[in-house]
């Protein structure tokens, strides 16, 4: 009996994932729930686990590879089975395919017929590289008889690629270049001196995205102040209740009022699908989380329907969960709206781009001391800018006002959030 462990699809934009670190070796007695092997998606490295026991037989990727979701990359033998130690697998056919029409170079005789100038290309063909390496030293011109391998048996992996790009300064990067505007051209030469950081997974799919995002989706966007004066005498009220097993930011009461707003006007709680609208019938709300070379948002899980403290201690959960590279993708998956708050740097206002295919996100910024006229006359109260981004397709200009109408009355009578 073989049983095949296949590349899972670990986030709703997942088309491939990159094989981090294996955990376990051939030979390996494996039960279920044993983390095998750690994957970096596009979002986050996730540890997979075995879901059935076995021996492990066979590894059908190396480390630094990109492998297709769904493709088989490990298989087990019945509990049992005697497995000698032996080396890993060439890649599963389907991976090799899915790499060959997925390289942006020509094939490596090609290149090599092309140019006597590239002749370091032709011997980097005969050494210990995995499929990965190898296009990446092609396209950045690197001789790979030059870089120590790291990979089993001194195979050379993408890290080592990225380490000798990183190291090696003078080199022309062709791909960063060709994601420059075609009439902006680096003379990298009359640079100051600089370290260049290699993009992330994370890094390079936040760019796509909101690069798309920006491009295609048509934004507009409703700024209003919030007066917060009686909000953070309710905060502070319920964060010294005797016995309290929460902490209310005022994030908290941001989130909550999002999600009453978005029942007050149901008509934005909704989704562009190209030939239709989907409206959803719960509240799901994403947070936009800072994490170490890239940008994550773990969803508030029907905040509609969960109280402040619930919301806070969850928010807590999952923003520590992030920060650690922790979330499973049901954590991150799902949400309806976003929110990005800068308030805690003193940004007073700043606009955001949509996260798709969510069709909008509020802007949040710190609560100040500013004049405002109550009653005819003037005074000071401490107030909250917040900015709107809507999808235009999907959202008129009415009902993302009346949106934000909702969540401004929400937010100034934070009562209403609690009864």
């Amino acid at each position: 009996m073989s049983i095949e462990i296949k590349m899972p699809m670990l986030s709703p934009t997942m088309t491939k994932g990159i094989i981090a670190n294996w955990l376990v070796e051939v030979g390996d007695n494996v039960v279920a729930g044993d983390i095998i092997v750690e994957v970096e998606t596009d979002k986050v490295t996730i540890e997979v686990e075995a879901n059935e026991d076995g021996v492990v037989s066979d590894l059908l990727a190396q480390i630094g590879d990109e492998v297709p979701v769904d493709a088989v990359i490990v298989k087990f033998a019945a509990p049992g089975a005697s497995i000698a130690k032996a080396e890993k697998a060439a890649p599963s056919e389907a991976i090799a395919q899915h790499k060959e029409e997925a390289a942006p170079v020509a094939p490596l005789e090609s290149v090599v017929e092309t140019s006597s100038a590239n002749s370091s290309l032709a011997d980097n063909g005969a050494l210990n590289m995995s499929p990965l390496a190898r296009r990446m030293a092609e396209q950045q011109h690197l001789d790979a008889k030059k870089i120590i391998g790291s990979g089993a048996k001194g195979k050379i992996v993408k890290r080592d690629i990225e380490l000798s790009m990183g190291v090696d300064l003078s080199k022309t990067v062709q791909t960063a270049a060709a994601a420059l505007p075609a009439n902006v051209e680096i003379d990298y030469d009359l640079l100051p001196a600089f370290t260049r950081k290699k993009n992330s997974g994370m890094r390079s799919v936040v760019a796509q995205r909101l690069t798309e995002s920006s491009r295609d989706i048509p934004h507009f966007y409703m700024t209003v102040d919030c007066q917060i004066d009686t909000l953070l005498a309710m905060r502070k009220q319920l964060n010294e209740r005797k016995n309290a097993t929460y902490k209310i930011s005022v994030n908290d009461f941001v989130i909550k009022a999002v999600a009453a707003a978005m029942k007050i006007v149901p008509e934005a709680n909704c989704m562009w699908d190209g030939d239709s609208v989907i409206y959803f019938d719960q509240v799901d709300v994403s947070v936009a989380v800072a994490v170490n070379d890239g940008l994550i948002t773990p969803v508030i899980k029907n905040a509609d329907s969960i109280g402040l403290a619930t919301i806070s201690n969850v928010a807590k959960e999952l923003v520590t969960g992030a920060r650690d590279g922790k979330l499973k993708p049901a954590n991150y998956q799902g949400g309806t709206f976003t929110i990005s708050n800068l308030g805690m740097f003193g940004i007073d206002n700043f606009t955001s781009i949509i996260n798709p295919p969510q069709n909008g996100i509020l802007s949040v910024g710190a609560g100040q001391p500013k004049p405002v006229v109550v009653n005819g006359e003037l005074s000071i109260a401490t107030a909250m800018s917040v900015t709107l981004a809507m999808d235009h397709r999907c959202v008129d200009g009415a009902i993302g006002a009346s949106f934000i109408k909702a969540f401004k009355e929400v937010i100034e009578d934070p009562i209403s959030i609690i009864l």
